[in-house]
């Protein structure tokens, strides 16, 4: 058999080990079902007990209200960009506001113009994207739609550290690169939405979760699949979902609350984690390059630069040979990016840094 790495690639990323295996057992015939889990029906009882099974445990370790929805979708965050403001801008004439803080929130905003007036309430393009935003520098107009904002930024490695205030108005929120690694305060939120590929599961899920509220206000004349209330109605069953994909996704929720022990002992880990790598950074300072400022640092996804692209390569190629791998940083900004996200064990981020220190003391001369 094949050996496995460590994958710090940003996404689709590593999946823990018991549920892979639990995978692997029922990829063949479910227990009690006689078909594998890519064949069964989305309408068989055996998947709508996976189903209810997956929301509500994902209820339980978010601790989400009950005047919220969790549904489960298809089209990545990228759909999301467009469906937020399809649904709760189109036709309103005062706008949304949007902090931006990476790449992922200048796409959100680019769609979301499509639908109405975007207001910026605080633009990171002119630092270079090295931090967010204190809550004193996001500018809220009263009387819009809601303020979007990206609590971690997978391209550029910096993360909200608290949640920004919106005041009265719905707190919408691109989750997609750290939903489950630490606690969420889910009623401060109208619409929170993730990608699976990060954390949750693999690709082709996307969990939104949206409060009651902000169904009401969804847009009338939109074609009914881009409508959240079509999903929320039909129990995420308007069209056959991505099974598989919930089934994976149910699993991880299952081991994130019993083998991890909920998401505070998540969030403690992936701290210790990210802060191996971070504890270089800062005792190779000149060498390593961190692109965040130290306040603004992301617990996901770690990013810095070396002195020379030469130097880069030799990392890289040093980083395969040890079973490191796709640490290669976005096709955007170059660098190194180390994705550690909660399936990423501590062995596998303690190899990284011993590498680093490695080679620091054999290039740093």
């Amino acid at each position: 058999m094949t050996a496995r790495v460590y994958n710090f690639s940003a996404g689709p990323a590593m999946l823990p080990e018991s549920v892979l295996h639990q995978v692997q057992q029922d990829m063949l015939a479910l227990p009690g079902v006689g078909s594998s889990i890519l064949e069964i029906s989305h309408r068989s009882a055996a998947f709508l007990e996976i189903l209810e099974r997956t929301r509500s445990d994902l209820k339980q370790l978010l601790a989400v209200p009950d005047n919220y929805h969790i549904l489960f979708l298809q089209g990545g965050s990228r759909l999301q960009f467009s469906m937020v403001p399809m649904n709760l801008l189109r036709g309103r004439k005062s706008g949304a506001h949007y902090v931006v803080t990476g790449s992922w929130g200048e796409k959100a905003a680019l769609e979301a113009r499509r639908e109405g007036t975007v207001h910026l309430a605080w633009d990171g393009k002119r630092t270079n994207y090295k931090r967010t935003p204190t809550s004193e520098e996001i500018q809220v107009l009263p009387d819009t739609s809601y303020v979007h904002f990206t609590s971690n930024e997978t391209i550029q490695g910096i993360q909200f550290a608290t949640t920004p205030q919106a005041g009265e108005l719905p707190l919408i929120c691109d989750a997609s690169s750290d939903f489950l690694s630490r606690p969420l305060p889910v009623s401060d939120y109208g619409l929170i939405y993730a990608c699976a590929q990060k954390n949750v599961g693999p690709a082709g899920l996307t969990v939104v979760v949206i409060r009651e509220d902000l169904l009401e206000r969804c847009s009338e004349d939109l074609p009914s699949y881009l409508n959240y209330r079509s999903h929320a109605e039909h129990q995420s069953l308007y069209n056959t979902p991505p099974t598989f994909a919930i089934y994976v996704t149910g699993l991880i929720v299952r081991w994130l609350l019993d083998e991890m022990g909920g998401l505070t002992q998540v969030d403690r880990h992936n701290r210790e984690k990210a802060q191996l790598l971070y504890e270089v950074l800062d005792q190779c300072q000149g060498f390593y390059q961190g692109h965040a400022q130290r306040e603004s640092r992301s617990s996901m996804n770690v990013t810095f630069n070396l002195p020379s692209d030469q130097l880069q390569e030799q990392f890289l190629s040093m980083a395969l040979q040890r079973k490191l791998c796709d640490l290669k940083g976005h096709r955007s900004v170059g660098g190194i990016r180390a994705s550690v996200y909660n399936a990423m064990p501590r062995e596998g981020v303690a190899a990284l840094r011993d590498l680093m220190l490695e080679f620091y003391d054999h290039h740093s001369t």
